[in-house]
């Protein structure tokens, strides 16, 4: 391979912590009490949804119930409204998320009759009305249009070396958890105990057993082997190609060592 894919690395410069406290004590809203169990009743008529089996937490990340002629499948909204997050919240910003969300609603017009069948009827109320007030807000939040995804606990909040939930890491790289082979290990550790995440560098069958390094957490001497941003601020030309190329190599680790044989454990032990 004589270049590689544009890639870069994510990170701040200045050193950062952040505390993830519980919101302030609140009951359950109607209208996320409604939400669930309509949630819970869509999911459960699905048999293809990625992150079976439940329980099911309620995820406020803007999911979208459409009714197709083959049944009921949730879509991602570009944005989602995280309950804490709706306090700072335009309202007018907002709105444009609902008109967004009636667009996708009149392509499935059996949609909201569908929700009203289930016992949900504000569907057609909050997407035909208007967006202004922070009470507005609230109750979008809460709603089947944003509060709306059903994940399991670790999908939703996990923590390595338990679960990879969406609150915590990059959602490129939680994604690929959940449509890897079951035989292949995303999420590994290092020497020093440290999670590293890698992917295989060639198709299965190969007998290529090198994986490339996604993402390690900044302790680990693994983190060495992540493939450093390229420049900035001008044109790439042909010695750019080159260093990315090199970098590239840089992050993929030989079949023999200790993360790649861990990558692929499963798949080397015995029939």
């Amino acid at each position: 391979m004589n270049t590689a894919p544009s890639t870069h690395t994510e990170h701040e410069d200045e050193p950062w912590t952040i505390s993830v406290a519980d919101h302030p004590p609140r009951t359950d809203s109607p209208q996320f009490v409604a939400s669930r169990k309509l949630m819970n009743e869509l999911v459960g008529t699905m048999d293809d949804w990625p992150f079976a089996p439940g329980p099911y937490q309620d995820h406020h990340g803007a999911g979208m119930w459409l009714k197709d002629t083959k049944g009921w499948m949730c879509i991602i909204l570009p944005l989602g409204i995280e309950w804490s997050a709706q306090f700072c919240a335009d309202p007018a910003k907002v709105d444009r998320m609902r008109q967004y969300a009636l667009r996708v609603i009149a392509a499935f017009p059996d949609t909201l009759p569908g929700y009203v069948s289930l016992g949900y009827d504000d569907g057609e109320r909050l997407l035909n009305t208007p967006i202004q007030t922070a009470d507005q807000v609230a109750e979008w939040t809460d709603s089947i249009f944003n509060a709306s995804v059903p994940l399991p606990a670790g999908a939703h909040t996990g923590v390595l070396p338990t679960a990879a939930g969406y609150h915590h890491y990059p959602k490129p790289i939680v994604d690929i958890d959940h449509f890897r082979y079951d035989d292949f290990q995303l999420f590994v550790t290092g020497p020093k105990g440290l999670p590293v995440a890698v992917v295989p560098v060639a198709p299965r069958g190969s007998g290529d057993g090198r994986v490339q390094v996604l993402a390690a957490h900044p302790r680990s001497p693994y983190a060495a082997h992540l493939v450093a941003p390229g420049p900035a601020g001008r044109a790439a030309g042909p010695a750019d190609a080159e260093a990315r190329a090199e970098a590239w190599r840089g992050a993929i680790l030989p079949a023999d060592d200790d993360v790649a044989r861990k990558a692929f454990h499963e798949q080397l032990q015995p029939a």
